[in-house]
C-alpha cells in the first residue's frame, strides 16, 4: 500500500462521447456517442466503424511546429478544459516541479504516413512534416513544451496499456518528490497503420463492437486523449491503488485463463488495501474480440464472482489503443465526481446476446447507483498485448 496519498484533482478529456466533461459523462450515462459511425478511407475495401473525435482542435503554436500533429492536438484540446489548473499548479510550485507522463502508441504516425504517401507519388514531403512527430517521446514532450513545464517528461508505450502504466510512473514522481505535480494520460490518433495492423490480426469487428456478447468479432478503433492533473494535494478523487503484471504469454493473445489479468487485480486490490467486496464499479478492459473478453471474464469471475457491477464503454470510446488506460479511469472519475449527481453507474451495451460460454461476471444489464453514505470505489482495467496488464482503483 502506498504511503503517498496522490489525488486526481483536474481531469480534461477528448474522445468520440464529446469535448468536455460534462458532454462526456451525459453522453456516457445515456449509452451514445456521437463519433462513433461507419466510415470509410482506412481499410482498402472495407467500411468500419471508428471512433472520431470531431470537435476543432486547437491550432498548434508555430514555435512549437517540429511536434504538430493531431496526437499533440487532442492533447492540447484535453489540457484546455484544465488550463487555469495547470497554470495555478505552475505558479504554486514552479515549472520545474510539475512533470509530465503520457501513453501513447500512435504519437505522429498519422503524419508519417501522409509524408510517406507523397514520397511514393514522387512529390515533395508536406512542409508541415517533421521525423519528431513520429518520436514516441513526442506527446509527452509536446506538452510539456506547450504548458512550459521543466520537470520530467517521457512517454510509455506498451500498448493499450500505455496509459494506465503512467499513473503508476506519476505516482512513484510525487512519491519520490521529484515532483509536486504531474500531467498525466494519454492519447492517439485514427491511422491507417494502426487499423490495417488490426484487421492483418482479423481484429476488427464487421459492424460495432459487441463485448461480451455472443458472436462478438471484434474491436473498434477509436481516438482520444485524456489528462489529469495529479498531486498530493487532497482533490476529489484519489488514486487509491495499482497493480501491473506481465505474463508474457504471447505477443498479441491474451493468456487464455486470465492469470496475469488476475495477478494486475489482486495487486492493485493490496496496494489500495481493498477487499474484492469493496469495489463498488469494474469498468472492463471489454475490447469485444472472442480472446480478451474470453480470459476477462475468467479472471474477474475468481476475483469479484457475479456480485461488482461492472460494464465495457468501448462500444462508446472505440478502443483508443494508447490513451484507452487514461480516458477509461477518466470515465469512473467523472462517475465519483459531483457532476454525476444522481450517483448513476452506466449499463453495459450488448449489442445483441450475452455470451452464456463466458464466466459469469457482474455486467450491468441495466443502470444501477453508487453508494452514498461512504468512499466508492472504482477500478479499470487495461491489458494489452504482450501480456502487460494494468489495474487502477479510484476513490472518491
Amino acid at each position: 500500500m502506498s504511503a503517498t496519498a496522490c489525488y486526481l484533482n483536474a481531469l480534461g478529456m477528448i474522445n468520440a462521447m464529446g469535448d468536455d466533461n460534462a458532454e462526456i459523462l451525459a453522453s456516457l450515462l445515456a449509452g451514445k456517442a456521437p463519433g462513433m459511425r461507419a466510415s470509410d478511407g482506412w481499410i482498402p475495401g472495407r467500411s468500419v466503424h471508428t471512433g472520431a473525435v470531431d470537435a476543432e482542435l486547437p491550432a498548434w503554436p508555430q514555435h512549437l511546429a517540429p511536434q504538430t500533429s493531431r496526437n499533440n492536438r487532442l492533447l492540447a484540446a484535453a489540457c484546455t478544459r484544465i488550463h487555469d489548473e495547470i497554470e495555478a499548479a505552475r505558479n504554486r510550485y514552479g515549472a520545474a516541479r510539475i512533470g509530465v507522463v503520457l501513453g501513447s502508441s500512435t504519437s505522429g504516425i498519422a503524419e508519417g504516413e501522409a509524408a510517406i504517401a507523397a514520397h511514393e507519388h514522387g512529390e515533395a514531403l508536406p512542409a508541415s512534416f517533421d521525423y519528431r512527430q513520429q518520436e514516441m517521446a513526442s506527446p509527452a514532450l509536446a506538452l510539456a513544451a506547450l504548458m512550459e513545464l521543466g520537470g520530467p517528461a517521457w512517454t510509455i508505450s506498451t500498448a493499450c496499456s500505455s496509459s494506465a502504466r503512467a499513473f503508476m510512473e506519476a505516482r512513484h514522481l510525487l512519491e519520490m518528490e521529484l515532483c509536486d505535480a504531474v500531467l498525466v494520460g494519454g492519447s492517439d490518433s485514427l491511422c491507417r497503420l494502426t487499423l490495417n495492423g488490426f484487421a492483418a490480426l482479423d481484429a476488427i469487428a464487421t459492424g460495432p463492437t459487441r463485448p461480451f456478447c455472443a458472436g462478438r468479432d471484434g474491436i473498434n478503433i477509436g481516438e482520444g486523449a485524456a489528462v489529469f492533473l495529479m498531486t498530493r494535494e487532497p482533490g476529489p478523487v484519489r488514486l487509491a491503488g495499482a497493480g501491473d503484471a506481465s505474463d508474457a504469454h504471447h505477443i498479441s493473445a491474451p493468456q487464455p485463463e486470465g492469470e496475469g489479468a488476475e495477478a494486475a487485480m489482486r495487486m492493485a486490490l493490496a496496494d489500495a488495501g481493498l477487499d474484492a467486496a469493496e469495489i463498488d464499479y469494474i469498468n472492463l478492459h471489454g475490447t469485444g474480440t472472442p480472446l480478451n473478453d474470453a480470459m476477462e471474464s475468467a479472471a474477474v469471475s475468481r476475483v469479484f464472482g457475479t456480485g461488482t457491477p461492472c460494464s465495457s464503454t468501448k462500444t462508446l470510446t472505440g478502443h483508443t489503443l494508447g490513451p484507452a488506460g487514461a480516458i477509461e479511469a477518466g470515465l469512473c472519475w467523472l462517475l465519483l465526481s459531483a457532476q454525476n449527481r444522481d450517483h448513476i453507474l452506466p449499463a453495459h451495451i450488448f449489442n445483441g446476446e450475452r455470451d452464456p460460454e463466458l464466466a459469469p461476471i457482474g455486467l450491468l444489464e441495466h443502470p444501477a447507483t453508487l453508494p452514498t453514505d461512504r468512499t466508492r470505489y472504482c477500478l479499470s482495467n487495461s491489458f494489452a498485448f504482450g501480456g502487460n496488464n494494468c489495474t487502477l482503483i479510484l476513490a472518491g
